[in-house]
């Protein structure tokens, strides 16, 4: 008689689970938090540290994330195990979320949530949710840095091609980048392409820039590129015009696309005369 409680109670969880999945997936806020006690409390994959405590908070967690599923990602069960009790119980769920574009370039990848529950009046409550992703793996990191190494490739095929537009792929709409000439900052795209076009047009001749040993660090969604530029100008006499500085590069992923939000250039300068040093090689 008890093992068939249990397993009623676990069929029950799992339906419970099942409605809470279908109105995330639906955007409907109140079947979200219907089935939760008034004390839950969700460690959550973003912050706070110490976790999401009470219903009004819960609530308010929510918002953001429905309207990421409203644009086309997936929340989908792919697994449930309940274990019941008389009266606690627990339940882990692995579900496949993301973008379309990013589970298709990790399809194993699986949010965890374990589940706490608590059975009040005959009721069984979500009192506990801990949800995770795993760290990205090696390989994802790797394939990261071979995306951003193809960007630079891009752009560097781009500049000795004099195209504007392809020179311009990649470059995010709220790119703030620190330049060599002023103003102090340049914002948005439309800037950023006017230096682009500056720097092509100043050769009258053949225009290339490189980065030789650059340098890449990436995490899931975030990277940094850093390294020496070295840019080569062909004059209206012919003579090539080399010129070195240093650069540093932000990117951050949207949908599968990396693109960059933030660039730093310089020059060095000589502490003695104040003077810019465009001629300094590596």
């Amino acid at each position: 008689m008890v093992v068939q409680q249990h397993r009623d109670d676990e069929k029950l969880i799992t339906e419970l689970i099942e409605q809470w999945v279908a109105a995330i997936r639906a955007g409907d806020l109140p079947g979200v938090l219907a089935g939760h006690a008034d004390d839950i409390v969700m460690f959550d994959v973003p912050p706070p540290q110490d976790g999401v405590r009470g219903i009004d908070a819960y609530r308010d967690a929510w918002p953001p994330f429905l309207q990421w599923l409203a644009s086309g990602a997936v929340f989908e069960i792919v697994s449930t195990e309940v274990t019941a009790g008389a009266e606690v119980a627990f339940a882990h769920v692995l579900l496949r979320c993301g973008t379309p574009d990013d589970l298709a370039r990790r399809p194993d990848h699986r949010l965890r949530i374990t589940l706490g529950l608590r059975k009040e009046s005959d009721r069984w409550l979500i009192a506990h949710e801990h949800h995770s992703f795993p760290l990205a793996e090696p390989a994802d990191r790797a394939a990261a840095e071979l995306e951003i190494r193809a960007l630079h490739k891009r752009w560097f095929e781009r500049t000795a091609a004099k195209d504007l537009d392809g020179l311009m792929a990649g470059i995010a709409d709220d790119v703030v980048s620190y330049e060599h000439i002023a103003p102090l900052e340049h914002i948005g795209r439309a800037q950023v392409r006017q230096v682009c076009r500056d720097g092509l047009e100043a050769g009258t001749g053949e225009v290339t820039w490189q980065v030789p040993n650059l340098t890449v660090v990436t995490t899931d969604d975030l990277a940094v590129a850093w390294g020496l530029n070295r840019v080569q100008a062909e004059g209206p006499d012919g003579q090539l015009i080399e010129t070195w500085s240093r650069g540093t590069r932000v990117f951050r992923r949207t949908e599968s696309a990396w693109s960059m939000v933030h660039q730093h250039l310089s020059y060095p300068l000589d502490p003695q005369t104040g003077a810019v040093r465009t001629d300094l090689r590596p």
